[in-house]
């Protein structure tokens, strides 16, 4: 089944030690090291990909920076129609490819299809922006004088993305930038090499026929390789989605070089719950919330903050929910909940499953391994806390909610802020009020807030990204297209004369 999915989506594929040894085999150098892909469902080897050396990355980043020179020239709309074919392909291949995010990442197959989604929904989107790029006319103070700004394309950028959004991040910049009139380096997490591969083929046929070349790139390997692009002068942005500890260093090392970033780091994502809430509807969008991905995602659920009067209906609906979840084989139907992505995923959990007991924690449900189904497979785990304590805090990738108590919204808001993170927020309530002022300059201090629907399961018509230490970048929709362009203020005097501004007045 590997190999032929392989296969489908333009891998070549051999019988070489590996459940399928396929190679990546374009600039990679002949001093290339081999990096295996695992299946977190199995633990078993997937295949194995040749990484890029460091004089492969050279050349490749070369050839980014001579096609910028050709395709930021190329009119926008024209750009666009490069990006509609590729929406186009990638609709062709949505079942594989999803499949192929599901046998790598393993996310259950609705996910990775749904990934593979927003990568054609923003490609729909970039198409229309594509007759959009605009910029603001002023009136000069000056006499015969004309202002403007316009949009430049900002030159090759690099795409740095993670483990649990293995292509859809990588469309969100990509698509993008492409219209924008950037070209691209990418280098995916080395968890998820296959996916990575898969998308750039595609990418790679559709540049060939529309007679391009360059503009999409790759670049396999780890830290090493992103070492390099982050010190790069030749990338001008470097758009990085990962952890908190790497993104800092990102942002040091890009800003010393006086260069751009864009980063989407940590999310600890809270909903309250008021007394009027509509139950029904908050235990739907904390299940989804919490266990999709198993616990992976930036957006997952991670806090609930309930009223006093309601926490307990609200556990024991959670405890019901949470009891009958699916786990299993994320390609099979039904399963709700595959694997966490390797071992020390898992660790990383049980410790701090036993950290919430010492800090007083009751373990409402779950908080085991699930050895029968997996190595890597472990309980979805429901936790009520006394208070928000320094583990609650900090944000553990997996499928962990811990409930706290609260009386009224204004405690609630002061609670939900009081973490270093500030991606996506919600709350749940039947009064207007409470929902202004959850939405209101004193509400919620996240770059996404949300009435009645959960912290996970963002658009992509709108901005995505956070504040404080999630980063404060913007992906996606909305004017993150600026991101990717230089902005250039033009004033053109079509008058005989040459007033100067603020009325000076030099010489005669």
């Amino acid at each position: 089944m590997t190999k032929a999915l392989l296969e489908k989506l333009g891998i070549r594929a051999t019988n070489s030690g590996t459940s399928a040894g396929a190679q990546w085999l374009e600039n990679v150098g002949t001093e290339a090291k081999n990096l295996t892909s695992y299946n977190p469902a199995s633990g078993e080897a997937i295949a194995q990909v040749i990484q890029t050396t460091e004089a492969a990355y050279q050349q490749t980043v070369a050839t980014a920076v001579q096609s910028f020179q050709t395709w930021r020239m190329m009119p926008a709309p024209k750009r666009g129609e490069l990006v509609r074919q590729l929406g186009n392909a990638l609709r062709d291949l949505k079942e594989p490819l999803g499949e192929l995010v599901t046998l790598e990442m393993g996310k259950i197959k609705a996910e990775g299809m749904g990934e593979v989604q927003e990568m054609i929904d923003i490609c729909d989107f970039a198409v229309g922006l594509s007759r959009q790029l605009y910029g603001l006319s002023m009136h000069s103070e000056r006499p015969g004088h004309r202002m403007y700004e316009q949009w430049h394309p900002l030159g090759p950028i690099g795409i740095i993305t993670a483990f649990n959004f293995p292509v859809a991040v990588w469309a969100w910049n990509a698509a993008l930038a492409a219209i924008c009139g950037d070209t691209m380096i990418w280098k995916p997490s080395e968890l998820t090499p296959l996916t990575a591969i898969a998308v750039q083929r595609i990418a790679n046929q559709i540049s060939a026929d529309f007679g391009v070349d360059g503009v999409f790139n790759l670049v396999v390997g780890g830290g090493d390789i992103g070492q390099l692009m982050t010190d790069d002068p030749r990338l001008p942005l470097i758009s990085f989605t990962g952890s908190v500890r790497t993104g800092r260093k990102v942002a040091e090392t890009v800003a010393h070089r006086l260069g751009r970033s864009i980063l989407e780091l940590g999310g600890n994502n809270g909903i309250i719950v008021t007394e009027d809430a509509n139950l029904d509807l908050a235990v739907r969008a904390i299940l989804f919330g919490s266990v999709g991905t198993a616990g992976q995602r930036c957006t997952t659920s991670r806090r609930i903050i309930a009223h006093r009067s309601v926490v307990d209906e609200l556990c024991n609906r959670l405890i019901k929910a949470y009891q009958h979840i699916p786990i299993g084989d994320p390609l099979q139907a039904g399963t709700l909940m595959g694997p966490l992505i390797n071992e020390q995923a898992v660790k990383n959990m049980m410790v701090a499953v036993e950290r919430a007991k010492s800090e007083g924690g009751q373990i409402l449900c779950g908080g085991n391994r699930v050895p029968e189904k997996g190595a890597n497979f472990v309980q979805p785990t429901l936790i009520r806390m006394p208070q928000q304590t320094s583990l609650v805090c900090e944000e553990t990738f997996a499928p962990i909610l811990y409930v706290m108590t609260v009386d009224s919204v204004d405690e609630a808001i002061a609670m939900h802020n009081d973490v270093p993170q500030g991606l996506s927020s919600a709350i749940f309530t039947t009064n207007l009020m409470s929902a202004e002022r959850f939405l209101s300059h004193a509400g919620s201090d996240c770059g996404i807030a949300n009435v009645n629907i959960g912290t996970s399961g963002a658009e992509i018509g709108g901005a995505f990204g956070g504040e404080k230490e999630t980063g404060g970048g913007r992906e996606s929709g909305s004017d993150a297209w600026k991101g990717y362009m230089r902005r250039q203020t033009n004033t053109i005097n079509w008058s005989s004369q040459l007033p100067l501004a603020q009325g000076i007045q030099f010489g005669d």
